[in-house]
């Protein structure tokens, strides 16, 4: 039988649920086992594609075009899998489905209801889901971690929890475990335990049934708190885990593995029985070991500065894999990250007149920054900003990377400071514009906005003559690289030939050769713009390319992390005799 881990969360949203569900997942993943991951929204949407991200946060994009939760990406960069969109679902999938389903007449006129029709659905789903190989392996999980999102107790929720109560008894006993996570708030030093107590009450009148309490808190929990929550709670002491605060969220397994939270899911998933060959468990144990070796903390290293200049920088979810990219390449690099967040609004010249401090405080971050990230987005809002922030790094010799929207700011940057095209703009900005640099593209939709975007994982051709490209070199001199992509805006293929005899290089393009995917700098230490989000695919043990390109180049490392990356595809003299002069060693 299938084993299940249910994660979900009381007290307070935001509590680190997505984090504990990911950590559960490695750690099971070290046995040897295959993982995969579901995560449920109790929302309406159908997905998160037209969502505000100053609201909800990133849009994660999945291989195959889902715009997700951004808790998958957690899930993919600590277990090292490739999602589908059917592993986040949301109220608004579930109805849709019931309801076309009832227009079909599946259910033989019979009254469409919550309870059976509703929770059935989403029991369905999870089974098929949990079935799904997410790994390169092509084998069906031996565990599927399911994240209830929200807190027990919302209204929104109540169909879900439903489903999962009967879920549990439909699995069995010893294949299916609750994790619940709760908040114990510290008030005037004092540890409180009596918002554990109702969450875990409020859990049981909704028919979950906590098997193990994951204990938020900033602190390491006292002994005599965890006592108290266990015997209030009807539970074993053991069954009490206190998360504290780490220094990086990746340390998070290490914590819940130094709490025994293995040897209780041994027990209440019966995994002594699992015949785990032993390749696997040898992979496993490879697996830990290396995570130790990454994320242990290491004391006195180099501060390397990144700014991020973008659009929602008061919401940090906004760009959040763009930030765990940044900090998956620090640790490659060994190097200590600080980010510098700096609104684009605000090295506009209207700010200078509106607020000049603001408008100095982010100039000061922007140039004493060793290297700039200019994200994706969407609107005019911000733009000219990021345009002025292109012109500094172009110019200073700074290195950036630009990243959809990015990248379209560095074409049109270039187009009007190298070709003398003062008006350059994008469609999305000036509709009837005749002097679009950036133009929509023809298949998208102006009407339809959820869904109707290029999305998904998609190939990219690096170009006849590109092996001096800096990016090619770090992924090993491919000659196609797959990247996620997210954009209903590219590069005017009319201002290619313009733009490249006044030095960008186009070295990348899809398999059209029409659409422009990856733009560099001639003669520049690191001036890199990517029609994809390189961000979607970055792992904890495996750092996205363009990031730790970019990254290396900041921190003055990338001789060596192209030669190391070079080494790695086999490659041991770094480039081949004769190939390219642009990267040095």
């Amino acid at each position: 039988m299938k084993k299940y881990v249910l994660v979900s969360g009381g007290v307070i949203s935001g509590v680190g649920k997505g984090i504990i569900a990911s950590s559960s997942g490695l750690l099971l993943k070290t046995l040897g086992l295959r993982v995969t991951a579901i995560k449920i929204d109790p929302y309406l949407n159908i997905d998160a594609g037209t969502m505000s991200p100053r609201e909800h946060g990133e849009c994660f994009v999945l291989k195959d075009g889902g715009e997700s939760d951004l808790d998958l990406g957690n899930y993919e960069r600590y277990l090292g899998i490739n999602l589908t969109k059917e592993s986040n679902i949301t109220t608004g999938k579930i109805y849709n489905h019931v309801l076309s389903e009832e227009r079909k007449g599946t259910y033989l006129g019979k009254t469409v209801q919550v309870v059976p029709h509703i929770t059935d659905a989403i029991q369905e789903w999870i089974e098929r889901v949990a079935k799904v190989p997410a790994d390169d392996s092509g084998e069906e999980p031996d565990v599927c971690i399911i994240e209830l999102g929200g807190t027990v107790g919302d209204i929104e929720s109540m169909p879900f929890v439903e489903a999962l109560t009967q879920f549990r008894q439909k699995a069995g006993k010893g294949n299916f475990v609750n994790i619940h996570v709760s908040y114990v708030p510290v008030i005037n030093g004092e540890e409180k335990s009596k918002p554990t107590q109702h969450s875990i009450r409020g859990a049981l009148q909704a028919g979950l049934m906590p098997d193990l309490m994951a204990c938020r808190c900033e602190r390491p929990l006292a002994a005599e708190t965890i006592q108290k929550i266990a015997r209030s709670c009807h539970r074993e002491v053991e069954q009490v885990i206190a998360v504290r605060d780490m220094q990086t969220v990746y340390q998070v397994p290490l914590l819940l593995e130094q709490q025994g939270l293995v040897n209780l899911l041994k027990g209440a998933l019966q995994l002594d029985d699992l015949k785990i060959p032993p390749a696997l468990a040898d992979k496993g144990a490879a697996l830990w070991k290396l995570w130790n070796k990454t994320v242990i903390p290491r004391m006195h290293l180099d501060l390397v500065d990144i700014a991020i200049v973008g659009k929602y920088v008061e919401a940090h979810d906004a760009y959040l894999s763009v930030v765990k990219s940044l900090e998956h390449s620090a640790m490659r690099c060994n190097k200590a990250l600080r980010i510098k967040w700096v609104d684009s609004e605000h090295l506009e010249d209207s700010t200078q007149d509106s607020d000049p401090t603001k408008y100095h405080q982010a100039w000061l971050s922007v140039h004493s920054a060793s290297g700039v990230v200019i994200p994706g987005g969407f609107g005019e809002r911000g733009v000219e900003g990021m345009i002025k922030a292109a012109t500094w790094t172009r110019t200073k010799r700074i290195p950036m990377l630009g990243i959809c929207l990015g990248m379209q700011v560095a074409v049109i940057e270039a187009a009007r400071n190298l070709c003398g095209k003062n008006n350059a703009t994008s469609e999305e900005f000036e509709p009837l514009s005749e002097d679009s640099a950036i133009i929509f593209m023809p298949e998208g939709s102006r009407t339809e906005k959820g869904g109707t975007m290029r999305l998904g994982l998609r190939p990219t051709n690096f170009q006849p003559g590109s092996e001096h490209s800096k990016l090619r070199a770090l992924y090993g001199l491919a000659d196609v690289v797959e990247e996620r992509h997210r954009h209903r805006y590219e590069v005017n293929p009319d201002y290619v030939q313009q733009l490249e005899e006044a030095g960008l290089d186009f070295v990348g393009k899809d398999d059209t050769g029409k659409r422009m995917e990856i733009v560099e700098l001639k003669d520049h230490p690191w001036y890199v713009g990517v029609q994809y989000h390189p961000e979607y695919q970055s792992k904890v043990l495996d750092p996205s390319r363009p990031y730790l390109g970019f990254f290396a180049a900041s921190a003055g490392c990338l001789d060596q992390i192209t030669k190391e990356l070079l080494q790695e595809a086999d490659i041991p003299n770094g480039l081949p005799n004769g190939v390219g002069n642009g990267v040095h060693f």
